[in-house]
């Protein structure tokens, strides 16, 4: 759960041998779901999708390994529930800075940079990402 409407998460991914797919919907609020294509060669690196996600239109987003995953909420008390492919690895958690310019997300204007966790502080820009999803692996 979410608290605070403006509340950004991501970009996350699990690298190989854990890299997961992602069901994602939103049981209560409102969301801004963003999934990145992070595979090497892809015609489709680095290219975003978003979809606003909530129970009155009982929706979902499919997030494939190999993309990263990320949300804003528009609403206080939203809640975000995932279906994964594989369980949660510590040591394969990784991600790609939220606000990449070469991503170039249109975050909504009440995101709120204020809301990251120190993990997604941290994250690195997608030129100082390494190739952990190739699409010959695919």
């Amino acid at each position: 759960m979410s608290v605070r409407p403006g509340t950004i998460r991501g970009l996350h991914f699990q690298s190989e041998p854990a890299a997961q797919g992602k069901l994602v919907r939103c049981l209560a609020g409102r969301i801004f779901d963003v999934a990145v294509d992070l595979r090497s060669g892809s015609k489709t690196f680095g290219r975003w999708i978003s979809v606003v996600l909530s129970p009155e239109q009982n929706n979902q987003l499919w997030v494939p390994a190999g993309f990263g995953h990320g949300f804003c909420t528009f609403e206080p008390n939203s809640v975000i529930s995932y279906r994964v492919t594989s369980y949660y690895s510590p040591e394969h958690d990784k991600g790609v800075a939220w606000d990449e310019p070469d991503i170039g997300v249109e975050w909504p204007e009440i995101a709120d940079p204020d809301t990251l966790s120190a993990k997604d502080r941290q994250q690195p820009s997608l030129a100082d990402l390494p190739a952990y999803f190739s699409m010959e692996d695919r």
